[in-house]
């Protein structure tokens, strides 16, 4: 009997609370791994991802801070109950298995975090005047992320986690490497009770969408730690054009209640004195 041939794995994006092709029908199969098809994402799954992002922000950033905590929560509990699969897929190596196990950490931490920031990061401001002026952190809105390529699972979690936690919604490039990492973080997601199109997950080339990315006018904020240097200044320039924040962490973003400053803006109230 001629054997058969072998099945290849046929991954999806994670766009919109659902796991899709590219439309464009393209894909790839990283260096080394002839036994998977992973989708080569568009301009137009990119459009799709903002649109879905920018739909979903305004119910995300009402929940109650203890609900997006239970939420991240519940991602660091299915990372961790799929912690081997992870690991396999980084490698197996010992230094993975601790990468597994710093980005469970990373969601427990924001998760712990999404009542707490407002008091860190907000302020009463001395003014000199018959005034009470208090400082507030608000979502920035939409946020694009360009993870670093390595440490591809843990990068991806130190991005996504304080931009979550503080209310904003994500748009996740994570390049045209062995992105399954990013992948199974998307099916973690979607069986996490995030709402849909609070995250979005693409894979493709960044020197292909990036410029769209950071030229898109619905999107807030980006993060560019994960840009290599060739594309830096081209989105930074179509960033500055619609007044785009713009940050950047080396190589992968610490734990630290300041991280989540870059995703937020800084909202002041002013209240007259009761004489």
């Amino acid at each position: 009997m001629t054997p058969r041939l072998a099945v290849r794995k046929t991954y999806k994006m994670y766009i919109n609370g659902a796991f899709v092709r590219s439309e464009s029908g393209r894909s790839y199969r990283p260096e080394g791994n002839a036994d998977m098809n992973l989708p080569l994402g568009s301009r137009k799954d990119l459009r799709d991802a903002v649109r879905a992002a920018r739909q979903a922000q305004s119910k995300w950033a009402s929940l109650t801070a203890m609900n997006r905590g239970q939420i991240l929560y519940r991602i660091a509990e299915m990372v961790d109950a799929r912690r081997d699969e992870f690991q396999e897929m980084l490698g197996g190596k010992p230094r993975h298995a601790q990468e597994v196990e710093d980005t469970v950490t990373t969601f427990v931490w924001y998760a712990g975090w999404t009542d707490k920031f407002q008091a860190v990061l907000g302020t009463v401001d001395p003014v000199a005047g018959p005034y009470f002026t208090f400082t507030l952190p608000e979502p920035t809105g939409v946020v694009g992320i360009v993870p670093p390529p390595s440490h591809s699972l843990l990068g991806c979690a130190r991005h996504l986690a304080p931009v979550l936690a503080t209310g904003n919604t994500a748009v996740i490039l994570a390049g045209d490497a062995d992105t399954r990492p990013q992948l199974l973080l998307g099916e973690i997601l979607a069986t996490s009770d995030v709402p849909q199109g609070v995250a979005n997950i693409l894979t493709g080339s960044v020197k292909e969408l990036l410029p769209w990315l950071s030229a898109h006018m619905d999107v807030n904020a980006i993060d560019l730690s994960g840009c290599p240097e060739p594309l830096l200044a081209d989105a930074e320039r179509n960033a500055a054009e619609n007044v785009k924040r713009v940050y950047r962490f080396q190589p992968v973003a610490p734990l630290s209640p300041y991280v989540m400053a870059e995703a937020i803006e800084a909202k002041t109230v002013w209240h007259p004195l009761a004489r």
